[in-house]
């Protein structure tokens, strides 16, 4: 059998459909994996070893149609359920098993905060849209490859030990204000790393110059390097994003803060460290208010976020320190 797996974006996302690919690639047999995404995110798994080869979704999908129609797949394994994967299940005329996004009860628990959510870890559902296939749960959790030629810049000074903190997200509403996170670096009583992105800069140096034990790498690392960051430390701090899927890959303790989203989504840190908290603050009558994010709190006081317990959250982090 000839399998294509679609998943487009985004970098939890990508992570999150890797039992998928490992468990058909060890458990159809004679299988041949094939995956498709965005060519930003194609770094995921281009090292993924159940992947026989990836696709890249550039600036023309068409042409990538047409590239894709020549390897005669047997079924598309839709993860993404969007407009274009929809599209290209079409134009491949082949057989399509694709992912509930529940997206009625996603509305009804934003809008009405009527919860007809099933509590299921995305990860299950992602596994449920293969069981025709004969596959079934390895109980392996997530994967991430870093490529072993990874390396932090000699520039970089790490501590010995240290924790993490992702500081980053895609939207505003999903991280901790600066004022905030410079509280909790403050509380924390051990030598902590800051990683994001580019648009993380700024903030990342501000903290950096109000904590004398904080290091800020926002902006300087690729994703692997950021892994390799995230596995080295004693514990990962993270908003609901990418990092913090990259962090249950790898096995390790997560402090995961939740703002507007809420972990009932089914995107809760899969299989991490046992000792893994999640922090959030319950009550609000306005959480969630988005299944994605805003760029400013809807309601314009940000409890979700501002309210986060920040002495629980450090204290979690040098109970278990060593």
């Amino acid at each position: 059998m000839k399998v294509l797996i679609a998943r487009f974006s985004s970098i939890g996302d990508v992570v999150l459909t890797t039992p998928v690919i490992r468990c058909v690639k060890k458990q159809v047999p004679n299988c041949e994996v094939h995956f498709v995404t965005k060519k930003a995110f194609a770094g995921l798994v281009k090292t993924n070893p159940y992947i026989d080869k990836v696709w890249e979704l550039k600036d023309d999908f068409n042409t990538l149609v047409n590239e894709l129609k020549s390897e005669n797949f047997d079924v598309l394994i839709d993860l993404h359920n969007n407009l274009r994967t929809k599209r290209l299940r079409f134009n491949l005329g082949i057989k399509r098993l694709a992912l509930d996004k529940i997206n009625l009860q996603k509305w009804l628990i934003v809008n009405l905060k009527v919860n007809r959510l099933p509590d299921v870890h995305i990860v299950q559902r992602n596994l449920d849209v293969v069981k025709s296939l004969g596959v079934v749960d390895d109980q392996q959790g997530l994967d991430y490859f870093i490529p072993p030629n990874t390396e932090i810049p000699a520039t970089i000074e790490l501590p010995q030990t240290f924790v993490c903190y992702a500081i980053g997200g895609q939207h505003a509403t999903k991280k901790m204000p600066l004022k905030r996170i410079v509280e909790l670096c403050s509380t924390i009583n051990q030598p902590v790393v800051l990683i994001g992105g580019k648009e993380d800069t700024d903030v990342g140096a501000q903290i950096e110059a109000t904590c004398n034990h904080v290091i800020s790498l926002c902006g300087q690392l690729s994703i692997d390097q950021s892994a390799l960051i995230i596995d080295r430390s004693q514990w990962l701090i993270t908003h609901d994003t990418g990092m913090m899927h990259i962090g249950a890959a790898l096995g390790k303790r997560i402090a995961s803060i939740w703002g507007n989203t809420i972990p009932e989504f089914g995107m809760y840190p899969y299989r991490s460290d046992t000792a893994s908290q999640v922090f959030e603050v319950n009550g609000l009558s306005c959480r969630p208010c988005s299944k994605i994010g805003h760029e400013k709190c809807p309601k314009g006081h940000f409890q979700c976020m501002m309210n986060q317990n920040l002495e629980e959250i450090a204290s979690l982090i040098h109970t278990t320190a060593g």
